[in-house]
Parts: structure tokens; C-alpha cells; sequence
């Protein structure tokens, strides 16, 4: 799987190679066409209460694997084939164990806005449970921040870099404008922490000696149950003569199902999970660390992959055979 380059919007032939390769001859096989040239792969023993579900992207750049002394490293490994092998492996064993009623839901564009889980919950009614792979280190995560996203662009005037008086540098409106955001105090969480941000997209194409007419930028934010509210609220309020800005969406802070004997944690990363609607509960726990996730040292432990395996098996059986309510 890892030698498939499947960065997102080229996933397709991933899934094609998965199509045939997880296949067993007992299992149901469909495929569900997210609109964008990718697909939704979704494997049934049984009709599926209890769905492990993962993505079959992977953020740029591909990197080759590498397996050495029990790690395997390379784009994916954490993030998140290592989570489909181990989500593969559990339904294999479930299956040799004479289990039914459970499946692999693997989804397309996660990394790029979760378009595969959004498609997928308006053509399918889901399930009971939907166990989410992601790493959290084998932890189940108890709750999740959530994302907000906004397009800024800042217009100025372009003048001659000698004589900038007889302009106005958007480059300096930048930095008025992030200077304005690092004074602004978002509260607290008592369960998720801070509230944070990153920009991407900086483009300001200039040429050195002309003071810059343009500046634009993504906004994207990791908001708590605290500041979720808010941070659609107050940056808005950031517009002004020269700023414009547009709201692009995101997901809310979300909770999830946490059984009993299985390490819990708050996560600050997002997944497909809050768009998955069609599922009543969720959880999400999967192998590997995110701090490789993501990063050109990519790596995961195969004994990690072996232990989610367990972990994935256990998993269904409480949920199938236990009365879980209480421990929600």
C-alpha cells in the first residue's frame, strides 16, 4: 500500500488496488463516486452496525517507504494506511472468529475537507457505531477541537519602494492585522486548552522594490468547545476599507465514546469523524503518533499496528456484546 502514491485528489488508484486486494470472496464490495474523480470504499460481512472507517488520502509530498527493525516509514504509515491494515486485519480476525455484521469504510479527502465523509453520509444510512482510525497513539480520544477557516485578502496601493508615502503596503496592513489577532484573548477550555491558528497560503507576489498592492491568505483555527462561537463571531469583525474577509466553514469541537479499559485523551486534530452524521455514536482511536503525522519523518511501529489490531477486535465485541450506555 505504501509504495501507491494516493496524495489527495490521486487516490484513485489506491482504492482500485484496494478494491481488489481486501476482497476476501465472503465480503460485500462497494464503491460509492464522491464527485471529484474519487471514491468511497466500503467492505461488508453482514449488514454493518459496528463500521472501522479511516481515509485513503495522504497530504503532499509522497515519500517511498522504508521498512527497517520493526518501523515503517514513508508517506501514510501513520496517517493513515497503517490504520487501514489494522482496521483489515481486525475484520479478518472478526471473520475467522464467525463474526458478522460489521465493515471497513474507507473514505476519500480527508486531509482536503473530509469531501469523501461528506458524500458519503448523503447516499448512505450508516450505522449504530463508526470506529474512526487516526493516530492518537492507541488512545481512545474523548473529545476533539474543532476547525474555522477564512479567506483574508488585504488590498493596498502599489507605489515605488523609494517613496513609499505615495502608497499603501498591504504587506504592512499584514502584519497590523496579525499583530490585532495575537492580542486577541480566546478563553480558555477547561478539556481542550488553548485555542490556536496557523496561516497558509501567504502569497504576495511583488516585486521587491514595489510596495505590495495585495496580500491573501488562508486563516484556519483549532477552536475548543470555549471559543467555537466566538472565533466566528470576532474575525469578521476584522474587516475593514482594505480586508476582506470570508468565512469557508469547518467543523465543531466534538466528544466521542470512550469504553472502559482503554487509555483516554483530548485530541487537537480534525478527521472525517464530525462529518460522519449518519452514525448515532463514534469513536476515534488508531495507531501511531500524530506528531510523525504529516512530517517528512513519517513513521509507524508495527507492533503499534499489531496492538490496534487487538485493540479493534475488543473494540467490537464490548460494543456488540456489552451494554456500553453506561459508559458514554
Amino acid at each position: 500500500m505504501l509504495k501507491i502514491d494516493s496524495t489527495s485528489s490521486s487516490e484513485r488508484a489506491f482504492s482500485g488496488f484496494l478494491k481488489k486486494r481486501l476482497g476476501d470472496g465472503i465480503c460485500r464490495v462497494e464503491s460509492f463516486e464522491v464527485g471529484d474523480g474519487t471514491e468511497n470504499l466500503l467492505f461488508s460481512w453482514g449488514k454493518p452496525e459496528i463500521v472501522f472507517c479511516t481515509h485513503l488520502d495522504t497530504v503532499p509530498p509522497y515519500i517511498p517507504p522504508v521498512l527497517e527493525n520493526g518501523i515503517a516509514k514513508g508517506r501514510g504509515t501513520c496517517d493513515a494506511k497503517g490504520q487501514i491494515i489494522a482496521m483489515y486485519n481486525a475484520c479478518r480476525k472478526l471473520r475467522d472468529m464467525g463474526e458478522t455484521g460489521f465493515g471497513l469504510l474507507l473514505l476519500a479527502g480527508e486531509e482536503t475537507g473530509s469531501f469523501g465523509a461528506k458524500s458519503f453520509r448523503d447516499m448512505h444510512p450508516g450505522a449504530e457505531y463508526v470506529i474512526v482510525g487516526e493516530p492518537t497513539d492507541n488512545c481512545m480520544a474523548s473529545a476533539s477541537k474543532g476547525t474555522k477557516s477564512f479567506e483574508v485578502t488585504i488590498i493596498g496601493k502599489k507605489s515605488h519602494s523609494g517613496y513609499p508615502e505615495y502608497g499603501v503596503s498591504a504587506v504592512e496592513l499584514f502584519v497590523d492585522f496579525m499583530e490585532r489577532l495575537r492580542k486577541t484573548d480566546f478563553p480558555v477550555d477547561p478539556e481542550l486548552g488553548d485555542t490556536t491558528y496557523n496561516v497558509g497560503r501567504l502569497e504576495s507576489s511583488n516585486p521587491q522594490n514595489v510596495l505590495s498592492d495585495k496580500v491573501s491568505f488562508r486563516l484556519y483555527f483549532r477552536t475548543t468547545f470555549a471559543s467555537d462561537s466566538i472565533v466566528s463571531e470576532v474575525i469578521p469583525g476584522f474587516a475593514n476599507s482594505f480586508t476582506g474577509i470570508r468565512a469557508l466553514g469547518g467543523d465543531t469541537p466534538s466528544r466521542y465514546l470512550v469504553l472502559d479499559g482503554f487509555p483516554s485523551k483530548p485530541v487537537a486534530f480534525g478527521s472525517d469523524a464530525p462529518q460522519l452524521t449518519n452514525f448515532r455514536n463514534k469513536i476515534l482511536c488508531g495507531p501511531g503518533s500524530i506528531l510523525a503525522a504529516h512530517t517528512s519523518s513519517e513513521y509507524i511501529l508495527l507492533d503499534d499496528i499489531r496492538r490496534a489490531t487487538d485493540n479493534y477486535v475488543r473494540m467490537f465485541r464490548m460494543l456488540k456484546y456489552d451494554n456500553i450506555e453506561e459508559k458514554k
